[in-house]
């Protein structure tokens, strides 16, 4: 009885799941969306302006402000993980993944992945210029910067390529464990990309929180499309490639 029941649980959760999975990415999507606009309008009127700066200075020694607190090899580390966040290396890692779903026949999932990361690369351009501001003045930037502050490009798309990622990733791999493995690596790094901009002073605390935000809303709504695409057949399934170009299907 119970071999019996086993595969029809099973069959029932997939169901499950694929119902409440696009509900879940839409809801993901509004809700961060959402929380993105509140703290964009808080931001445009400044009352977030003290708290940003209270948060900032913590981070400081009082002594000298421009030495962020803890010892030399953190904000050394501080660097090297905020490196992670840059358009180098997420260009790097983009294009990887990429070639990496085009050898591997995943067409649709390889066009899925680079739109999703290029638009919100042209999304976090078009934010900045549109509300200008300015980088944090209390302290030293520990890093260069070239471009606006408001919301954080870092954390934008660091939380765009590597939830994105992740949730690929997760979709391959038929272990729940290995699977959730696969989404929390992913939002640690985000989180610590985020966290080592206002270290180093290159962004208000507000700057990062707007980021994620709007990153997180944006790799929701891709992660909708890409669910909705797949009932359609016009991206793989997990575990599914398509067939070469040069073999007829019988």
């Amino acid at each position: 009885m119970k071999t019996l029941l086993a595969p029809a649980t099973r069959l029932w959760l997939r169901l499950r799941l694929n119902e409440i999975g696009p509900l879940l990415s839409l809801s993901a999507c509004g809700f961060f969306a959402w929380a993105f606009i509140e703290l964009a309008d808080e931001v445009q009127e400044g009352e977030i302006h003290g708290l940003d700066s209270e948060l900032l200075l913590a981070l400081r020694d009082p002594q000298n402000p421009a030495n962020p607190l803890g010892p030399s090899w953190l904000e050394e580390s501080a660097r090297d993980i905020t490196g992670l966040g840059g358009y180098a290396i997420l260009s790097l890692i983009t294009l990887a993944t990429w070639a990496y779903l085009l050898m591997t026949r995943r067409q649709g999932a390889a066009l899925l992945v680079l739109v999703a990361i290029v638009g919100g690369m042209l999304i976090s351009t078009g934010l900045k210029m549109g509300f200008e501001r300015p980088r944090p003045d209390l302290v030293p930037h520990a890093t260069r910067v070239y471009t606006a502050s408001f919301p954080s490009g870092h954390a934008m798309l660091s939380a765009i390529t590597y939830l994105t990622l992740g949730a690929l990733l997760a979709r391959v791999e038929k272990s729940r464990r290995v699977s959730a493995f696969f989404m929390g690596l992913a939002i640690i790094i985000t989180l610590l990309i985020g966290m080592s901009r206002v270290y180093l002073g290159v962004h208000w605390p507000s700057d990062v929180v707007a980021g994620w935000s709007v990153g997180a809303a944006w790799a929701a709504l891709c992660w909708f499309v890409a669910l909705q695409l797949q009932r359609r057949g016009q991206v793989e399934k997990p575990g599914e490639t398509s067939p070469p170009s040069d073999v007829k299907p019988e």
